[in-house]
């Protein structure tokens, strides 16, 4: 990879310098030691006092109707490899300073979507249940995502169906092929920076679990929120 994980691990200590080196540590850490993707994304401004919505913030895409303001990946810029070292990073950033880091998903991991205060609930359910688990990220807007192993976005209607959850009303969505997640600890469409949960890991970032493994409990406490 041109670095070893102890040197990712030892620049991340210098995450506190700003700038486009912090950026790049940052990337380079998620194409180096978690072995992800990583695609330039849009950053958006929000206006203070402009409300909540869509139109609160003003998307450094230049597109003045743009649906999704600082929350999606840029179209002209390529994505950065898994694997790729520090100078190609630095190399590839170059050409986006201070763009946000988006991670693909469908590719590496599917995302399982719920409320923060169910996920984090559920989280400690499935840590005290020793079922393997892999990285949780969470919005600056109250959600948790549970990263889980790919395929399972387009699984998730047959597996709530076999567990007796379709007719259930859940705050629950699945993430798959062609979306794409902010990674922390990059701004989300201006509302704040995203964080981890549970950050990833050598063991779990490559190998996220099955969905079929956390859905249950993710329902329940779903279920139960709600009620």
């Amino acid at each position: 990879m041109g670095f070893t994980i102890g040197g990712i691990l030892d620049m991340r200590s210098g995450s506190r310098r700003r700038g486009r080196a912090s950026e790049c540590t940052t990337v380079a850490e998620y194409t180096g030691l978690w072995g992800w993707d990583v695609a330039p994304g849009a950053r958006a401004k929000r206006s203070a006092t402009a409300g909540d919505g869509p139109a609160a913030a003003q998307c450094s895409c230049g597109a003045a109707d743009c649906p999704s303001p600082g929350a999606h990946a840029l179209s002209f810029a390529p994505e950065v490899r898994a694997g790729a070292t520090l100078d190609e990073v630095t190399a590839a950033w170059a050409q986006v300073p201070g763009a946000a880091v988006l991670l693909p998903v469908g590719r590496s991991f599917d995302v399982i979507e719920v409320a923060e205060s169910a996920g984090s609930i559920a989280l400690v359910r499935l840590e005290r249940m020793g079922l393997p688990l892999g990285p949780v990220a969470a919005t600056p807007h109250g959600r948790a995502m549970f990263f889980v192993a790919p395929g399972a976005a387009a699984e998730l209607p047959a597996l709530l169906y076999r567990m007796g959850w379709d007719d259930a009303e859940l705050d629950l969505r699945g993430l798959g092929a062609g979306s794409h997640i902010t990674a922390p600890p990059s701004d989300l469409a201006g509302r704040g920076p995203m964080r981890w949960l549970r950050p990833p890991t050598l063991d779990t970032a490559g190998r996220p679990p099955q969905a079929r493994l956390l859905l249950g409990t993710l329902a329940y406490v779903c279920h139960r929120s709600a009620a």
